[in-house]
């Protein structure tokens, strides 16, 4: 049995890691890649493995960096089963179209000023009916349900605590070469603890091999009640300099914990009223799908919704859906909250509110959640005093805030509980999903607390025997 990390090894984005283990291949997610442009494009089109020769994969969950080029690798002939949870298919039947219709938007943009500079002509990675194909291999389980989906392995789905229906990845292995049974964990994304939302991740048992996001290594979240006063001062701010607050947010679990926030602040009257739009059709459904869910939620969010007191709605917020209606924000001159996806800013509406507001320092562009190196997000993060946006250079003149403690991701001391909470050897650890200056650190801090196993951060296209 080997393990080849072929995605999401030294960078945060493009989750693909494909085990090899009597006779077959399982590809455990098969994210989209995000970074530079040219580079994302190149990546996201060319599997680092024949497609046609994978017999099933695996979905931690719906976010895009995990299950956006599914798509693209039923298009290119994987015929096998997609194992998620219900409510990952629920969430990926809505965001996978969504993928592809940005993708569809974005190239015939791009065509139309290369048709003017007769340049050859892009395809998108992956169309709405690729979405719609891939969507028919979807096989749903349940946690706690243990599944065959090969010879010689079986399936265990237990909640992550990240979004909804977040799921982390327990395969017990027989391998028929060696006659060895082993237990291997794939963390996913590890939630944080105390979630307004969710509830916490759960513990593995008796593991062998872990596979471990590494996103916050070496970073600490503030802490709640930190992070609800500082949205309340950045709301405040807003209003006496009469500017608007624009809010790059994950369509999915993102955007709904910041309206329960919003909400639970309104309630408690910390705020004062602020018109607030919510402009992206897909945050608009995934809302809903978080409605239909009342069972993955926390007891007081389904009490809410039973007691008709929506967690996720209040006087004042609009969800936005049509096109022209989304346009009309951006002559809005009264103060106003914005929240518009993608969270890392690189595709969608926000790109066209951020054109239009991000040179007026009245405004404040408020960063909820984590942007990997390169995307518009992570420079605007990182102080960047010209971006480039939709082809164009704009000037930085709004304010930026950042609020990592609304990030979905455990920090790093909340990784290492997690990783203390599971039982078993854990002979090797291997970390992925992490910038490498992040995975080091919590190498460095892991093994100090595990000295009995093996530590070492994954590389990209590495393959290990198991």
């Amino acid at each position: 049995m080997k393990i080849q990390f072929c995605g999401a090894a030294g960078t945060t984005t493009g989750s693909q890691h494909l085990i090899h283990v009597n006779g077959q291949r399982i590809l455990l997610d098969c994210g989209l890649y995000q970074g530079r442009r040219h580079e994302a494009f190149e990546r996201n089109q060319h599997f680092p493995f024949d497609a046609s020769k994978v017999d099933v994969v695996v979905l931690s969950h719906a976010h895009i960096d995990h299950s956006g080029n599914l798509p693209n690798l039923a298009k290119q002939g994987f015929k096998g089963n997609i194992y998620s949870t219900t409510a990952t298919r629920d969430l990926c039947a809505i965001m996978l179209r969504d993928s592809a219709h940005i993708q569809e938007s974005d190239v015939e943009w791009l065509n139309r000023k290369r048709k003017v500079e007769k340049l050859p002509l892009l395809q998108p990675t992956y169309t709405q009916l690729d979405a719609q194909t891939a969507m028919q291999q979807f096989v749903t389980v349940g946690y706690h349900r243990t599944l065959p989906i090969a010879d010689g392995v079986k399936l265990t789905f237990i909640d992550a605590g990240h979004i909804l229906g977040s799921a982390q990845v327990i395969l017990d292995i027989t391998d028929r070469d060696t006659g060895k049974q082993q237990r291997l964990l794939f963390s996913g994304d590890v939630g944080r603890p105390n979630n307004d939302l969710l509830s916490d991740a759960e513990p593995a048992e008796n593991v062998d091999f872990v596979v471990m996001e590494s996103t916050y290594g070496g970073r600490k979240h503030d802490l709640a009640a930190r992070t609800s006063e500082h949205i309340c001062e950045i709301i405040r701010e807003a209003l006496e300099r009469r500017g608007k607050v624009i809010i790059p947010s994950f369509a999915v679990e993102r955007t709904q914990q910041l309206l329960y926030t919003l909400d639970k602040l309104n309630h408690e009257g910390r705020i004062p009223h602020i018109a607030t739009f919510v402009d992206s059709p897909l945050a608009v459904d995934a809302t809903n799908i978080f409605r239909l869910h009342m069972d993955s939620l926390k007891p007081e969010v389904r009490e809410s919704l039973f007691m008709k007191n929506d967690p996720f709605g209040f006087d004042g917020l609009e969800l936005v859906r049509d096109r022209e209606d989304s346009m009309k924000l951006n002559r809005l001159r009264t103060p106003a909250i914005i929240i518009s996806a993608s969270g890392m800013a690189e595709s969608g509406r926000i790109l066209h509110h951020l054109r239009n507001n991000i040179e007026n320092p009245a405004n404040i562009i408020l960063f909820v959640g984590y942007c990997a190196e390169n995307t518009l997000g992570w420079k605007l993060r990182e102080g960047w005093d010209r971006v480039n946006i939709l082809g164009d250079e704009f000037h930085v003149r709004a304010q930026i805030e950042i609020l990592d403690s609304f990030s979905g991701h455990a920090d790093q001391d909340e990784l290492l509980a997690w990783f203390q909470r599971i039982t078993g050897p854990k002979k090797n650890v291997f970390l992925v999903h992490g910038e490498p200056e992040r995975a080091n650190a919590l190498q460095a801090a892991l093994e100090p607390l595990h000295a009995s196993g093996h530590v070492e951060v994954a590389k990209l296209l590495q393959e290990v025997e198991l």
